[in-house]
C-alpha cells in the first residue's frame, strides 16, 4: 500500500495520530498516539497490559487517523493490521518516540511490559 505523496508529511511530521480499535467486548475504542512510520509500517508503543496492547491480541485490525493542526480539514487515514507485537523490555522505541515528540523523561517504569506495535497497512483514504 502506497500514502499519496500529498499526505506523507502527515506521517513525517511529529502529530499526535487517533488509533481506532475493536474491543474484545465489540465496543469500540480510539486513543490518540504517538507513532512513527517507517515508509512500510506504523509503529506504536504501549503496554501488554493496557487496553491497547489487549485489543491487538484480541483482533489486530485498527486504523490510524492524523489531521493537519494547520489544516483541520486534511487529514489521512490508514487502515490495516498489526502484523506484529515485539517486546520492547528496555523502552528503546519509547525513547525513539519521545525524542521525536520531544518529552524530556527520566526512566521509563513500565519498560518490562513495553512492547511495540507494528502495523501494515492495507488501505488509506484522505482529504
Amino acid at each position: 500500500m502506497t500514502i499519496p505523496d500529498s499526505h506523507r508529511d502527515l506521517l513525517e511530521r511529529p502529530l499526535f495520530g487517533h488509533l481506532a480499535q475493536l474491543r474484545p467486548d465489540g465496543r469500540l475504542q480510539s486513543n490518540p498516539v504517538w507513532f512513527r512510520w517507517d515508509g512500510t509500517h506504523l509503529r506504536l508503543t504501549t503496554t501488554s497490559d493496557r487496553q491497547k496492547g489487549r485489543n491487538a491480541v484480541a483482533d489486530p485490525r485498527v486504523a490510524l487517523s492524523v489531521h493537519d493542526p494547520d489544516q483541520p480539514y486534511r487529514y489521512l487515514e490508514v487502515r490495516g493490521e498489526v502484523e506484529a507485537i515485539e517486546p520492547d523490555p528496555d523502552g528503546a522505541f519509547f525513547d525513539v518516540l519521545a525524542r521525536r515528540y520531544q518529552l524530556p523523561y527520566d526512566g521509563l517504569p513500565d519498560a518490562p511490559r513495553r512492547v511495540v506495535l507494528v502495523i501494515a497497512p492495507h488501505s488509506a483514504s484522505w482529504q
